[in-house]
């Protein structure tokens, strides 16, 4: 990959040095007349903390190498050092813009550790909220790459709708964006009565939205100029790059977690998994637009097949009492206390669980070793391996297009700087 971190994070770089860390792939002439210019960490279009590195014959990209690990924060070595349950909470906090699949990977890792499966109605819950989730991650991406292009109107509707989402994230679990809803062995408590409700009306009115958004751009020729045949990259490029999620399928490889390895019942869901053929950014706007439409058509699927029953297993090794308990059983309460303090313990052996997030496949690698704690805890973040392929989709572009590219690939900084 062509990731600098660490050591290499120095200001003064000269073009010699970037070309030997990640070569140039063409011949230059005179890299005399060349200029390397430090783009970030503070630039606004770069989605977070991200400094590239960008060495430019006149306004055209010759060589580029993105800088990360401005925003480490040590999450995984962290979670080493708490318990199953406790580490939850860290996930949230990694792509803050999609928490609700964060937790969803690490939850399904941990109870593949247990040996545990929780009960359908947990499932069909999990399912309308990382579907909702995808739907306001993919909100944020559309209106802040509309406004990277300048087109400010986009934005604020985006904005308007995620903020119904977040409150019906709020309404289930009292926070909006970290939320840590899931739990070991099913949810923190079951809906409330209004939540199905609010859902199905954000169902009613939100095509409508959807339909503005590609009034005001599927068709725009600024945005068709600015997104067209820019940012290219190969189905076989993408492939060999490590690419997934939206940024793979627009260069015409099919492929979606969901579909090939499901989880939480998704093969029961009637979906597709939109993909184009172009590999560009304009292909990759289509995909995620086509995205809304499907996650819609699955909280429908998900809401009409919603069973009844309980949301957590029967097992109090792993799950607290029901709060109904506490008030009249001492032995409830002894058990909430060892577990909330001590944890539950995991057997020996390691798993990897991996669920389709918005940006792309986040795997999660546990290992339990007989305690409480994971053993360690590794991450496979989409925008980390996302933001690699950089350099060759923006290599002989002009500047401007960068901010269109680093867009269209949807990185979230907390993600990749662990």
């Amino acid at each position: 990959m062509t990731l600098l971190s660490g050591s290499d994070t120095i200001q003064e770089l000269t073009i010699e040095e970037l070309r030997a860390k990640v070569g140039t792939g063409m011949e230059i002439a005179d890299a005399e007349e060349h200029m390397l210019l430090s783009m970030g960490p503070q630039h606004p279009s770069t989605h977070g903390v991200l400094r590239l590195l960008v060495e430019l014959d006149g306004e055209t990209v010759v060589n580029l190498a993105p800088d990360i690990g401005f925003l480490h924060t040590g999450v995984e070595k962290t979670m080493e050092s708490k318990t199953f349950t406790k580490g939850l909470v860290l996930t949230d906090r990694m792509d803050y813009l999609s928490p609700m699949s964060n937790n969803l990977g690490y939850i399904l890792a941990v109870e593949k550790l247990l040996g545990v499966e929780v009960p359908p109605r947990a499932q069909a819950i999990r399912v309308i909220l990382t579907e909702l989730a995808r739907i306001s991650s993919h909100l944020v991406w559309l209106g802040t790459h509309a406004l990277d292009l300048a087109a400010m109107t986009v934005f604020l509707y985006c904005f308007r709708e995620r903020e119904y989402i977040l409150d019906l994230f709020e309404m289930v679990s009292g926070q909006r964006m970290m939320v840590s809803y899931f739990r070991p062995g099913g949810l923190w408590r079951d809906l409330p009565e209004d939540f199905i409700p609010a859902v199905r009306h954000f169902l009613d009115f939100f095509p409508s939205r959807l339909a503005d958004y590609e009034a005001l751009l599927t068709n725009n020729p600024i945005f068709l100029n600015r997104t067209k045949g820019v940012g290219v990259i190969s189905a076989e490029d993408a492939v060999s790059w490590g690419l997934t999620g939206p940024s793979l399928r627009a260069s015409g490889v099919k492929w979606d977690i969901r579909k090939a390895q499901p989880y939480c019942g998704y093969e029961q869901y009637e979906f597709d998994v939109p993909t184009q053929t172009e590999g560009d950014v304009y292909s990759r706007y289509l995909c995620r637009i086509q995205e809304f439409h499907e996650s819609l058509h699955i909280l429908e699927q998900a809401l009409d097949k919603l069973p009844d029953g309980p949301i957590r297993i029967d097992d109090r090794k792993i799950v607290p009492p029901p709060r109904s308990e506490l008030g009249h059983s001492m032995e409830a309460v002894i058990h909430h206390f060892k577990l909330w303090t001590e944890g539950f313990k995991a057997p020996n052996g390691f798993v990897y669980q991996s669920v389709e997030s918005p940006r792309g496949e986040f795997g999660v690698y546990l290992r339990g070793d007989g305690g409480p704690n994971p053993a360690r805890v590794h991450f496979r973040a989409p925008s980390y391996v996302n933001l690699a392929s950089l350099p060759k989709m923006a290599k002989n572009l002009f500047v401007a297009d960068l901010v269109a590219i680093i867009g269209s690939i949807d990185i979230v900084l907390g993600e990749i700087d662990r």
